[in-house]
């Protein structure tokens, strides 16, 4: 077989993501606080944009044909494909009141708590110094990351002063802060439940490992008790908090969320409405429309600039447009195959992919994909990610509906509620017990769904008497 090097043309078809395009994708991905940001981005960098501020009011005849005027300008010369949406004026006499939930306080944080606790508590200058630098040196779980013999070298203070201010920082709310280590926190909060003693310890120095995987009956031997005595004390560290810093705002943390589409029960309807509240209102500047419209007393680089600009901000506000009529779609389109979750709750959730409403919207998978992406929607039922509304099923066979993931979880968080300590299900019984309720999963399912939830093996459920 003889190989040769040729030059053959061939015409193929393939995918251009064009930059009208790639920023179609951007939008459609961003939710609402992102959003707000990118367009306050793009007003900084293009003249041509600008904030309408005006709520609402009458525009004369001069503002609307200018509007057209661009539309057309640029339909005539650049065949640009642009579908100019008109907002309706709002009817609503009342100003907007202002909100006091955006000037809720802050939560303090694990630093800040503890400072106020140190300064109520401590008068002497050298000890508050102390008792700052041991403070700041806690992290956001409440453990201690520095030694004595560092603090010393840091406030130029003695072993017993170091580990006096220790102790009482220590003694601060939450239980258990400022210990060195797990054993040294959960033993903190022992003694001001007034509950350790010499088991006690023994139990949390040496026996944390055995205690995690279960193992009462060896613990009870080492311990020389029944295991009846151990599992009551073993049930005792169970409730302590190892961290107990955990409950306390850290520094930048989110803490509020923005719903990206709002679900309202209308008498017996939900409305969908997109929310795009802290989004700027767009619109043109004028001063550029009279430029153009002179255009044979400017120079062609600055049509030239003018253009580009120009159909970069309408593409722009075709993108956010298009974003607003897409989660709306698919939104309509969620509560359609989740009414039933709507209407009674969690437990009727059912198994919805990302394919079955792409088909009935009409779009592309990956097009719901983004539109589903870092939003969340308010509902009467709460406040969920987007993404929450696709699940897994498993069909149930006695009625034939496709039950979401979520469902199976809750049946198998009921069934280990109510098991019987001494005797707990394993994997293979809970399945069994599942599937008599008309749900066929495998044994390898259930214990994936029940590590999703943090529900220890059976051998580590067990308790005795």
């Amino acid at each position: 077989m003889l190989l040769e090097h040729g030059i053959n043309l061939e015409q193929t078809h393939r995918p251009v993501l064009t930059p009208e395009l790639r920023q179609a994708i951007a939008i459609l991905q961003l939710g609402t606080v992102d959003l707000a940001q990118y367009v306050d981005n793009e007003i900084l960098e293009n003249p041509l944009l600008e904030q309408n501020d005006e709520e609402s009011g009458d525009s004369g005849p001069e503002e609307c044909d200018s509007r057209i005027d661009w539309i057309t300008y640029l339909s005539e010369s650049e065949q640009l494909d642009y579908r100019y949406t008109e907002q309706a004026p709002s009817d609503q006499g009342e100003p907007e009141r202002t909100s006091w939930d955006s000037y809720v306080a802050q939560v303090p944080g694990l630093g800040e708590h503890l400072t106020l606790q140190l300064h109520l508590t401590l008068s002497d200058p050298c000890q508050i110094m102390i008792g700052e630098f041991l403070i700041g040196n806690i992290d956001e779980h409440g453990y201690l990351q520095v030694d004595l013999e560092e603090t010393c070298q840091a406030c130029k203070c003695s072993p017993e002063e170091a580990g006096a201010v220790l102790r009482v920082v220590q003694s601060f709310d939450p239980p258990g802060v400022g210990g060195r280590g797990l054993s040294e926190c959960l033993l903190i909060q022992l003694e001001q439940r007034g509950l350790r003693d010499a088991v006690m310890e023994q139990l949390v120095n040496q026996h944390l490992d055995d205690l995690a995987a279960g193992k009462v009956s060896q613990i009870a031997k080492d311990l020389g008790f029944t295991d009846q005595d151990a599992q009551s004390r073993i049930e005792v560290i169970k409730s302590l908090d190892p961290k107990p810093g955990r409950n306390f705002s850290r520094p930048g943390e989110t803490r509020y969320i923005a719903p990206d589409v709002v679900v309202e029960l209308v008498g017996d309807e939900y409305v969908v409405m997109v929310n795009d509240t802290m989004v700027p209102r767009l619109m043109i500047n004028n001063a550029y429309r009279d430029l153009i419209k002179r255009r044979d007393t400017c120079d062609q680089d600055t049509i030239q600039f003018i253009e580009t600009k120009l159909k970069a901000a309408l593409w722009l506000i075709r993108g956010i447009e298009q974003r607003r009529t897409t989660l709306q779609r698919v939104m309509m389109l969620i509560i359609q195959f989740q009414k039933d979750f709507f209407d009674k709750g969690a437990a009727y959730l059912k198994g919805l992919t990302l394919r079955q409403v792409a088909e009935a919207a009409g779009l592309h998978e990956s097009t719901v994909s983004r539109a589903t992406a870092n939003k969340y929607v308010q509902t009467p039922r709460g406040l969920f990610d987007m993404k929450f509304f696709f699940r897994r099923g498993v069909e149930n066979e006695f009625t034939g509906e496709i039950v979401a993931s979520e469902v199976v979880k809750r049946i198998l968080k009921e069934l280990v509620a109510v098991e019987e300590p001494g005797h707990p299900y394993s994997d293979q019984d809970l399945c069994g017990l599942i599937e008599a309720r008309g749900l066929h999963i495998a044994r390898r399912t259930v214990a994936k769904y029940r590590q999703d939830m943090n529900i220890l093996p059976a051998s580590q459920r067990r308790r005795s008497g």
